[in-house]
């Protein structure tokens, strides 16, 4: 807002609109945990939503050492971050820490047997 009155602007300054869809399907909201969880994969593997995870040891060695995203606070590993997440806030779709490992564990697994398919499956979720 600061840069945009100083220069006599308005709109976005660095990227366009946020935009929102409504997760009104347990389904897509546990397709929307396990996507949103294993983003940080693609700063080892580029391309593995297209053609799926090489080395998925790899992978969830990765995902235990990742610092910046809440896997971790969901694997109940104790973080100063976990103060700010609520994770009441979500349906218990896990009964426990390897539950819901085990869940994303799974959604690889057919994300490598599908391909993009499943990512498609759900249409843009960057709508």
């Amino acid at each position: 807002m600061y840069f945009n009155k100083k220069y006599e602007r308005s709109g976005t300054l660095l990227q366009g609109k946020f935009k929102s869809s409504h997760a009104g399907e347990d389904r897509y909201l546990r397709y929307l945990i396990s996507y949103i969880h294993l983003n940080p994969v693609k700063l080892i593997e580029p391309k593995w939503k297209e053609i799926g995870i090489r080395d998925k040891k790899k992978a969830s060695d990765f995902l235990e050492e990742y610092n910046y995203s809440s896997f971790l606070d969901f694997c109940k590993q104790e973080r100063a971050e976990a103060a700010i997440i609520t994770p009441g806030a979500l349906p218990d779709y896990f009964d426990s820490p390897a539950d819901f490992k085990q869940s994303l564990t799974e959604w690889l697994i057919e994300q490598n047997e599908q391909g993009s398919t499943l990512l498609k499956g759900f249409g843009n979720i960057n709508r």
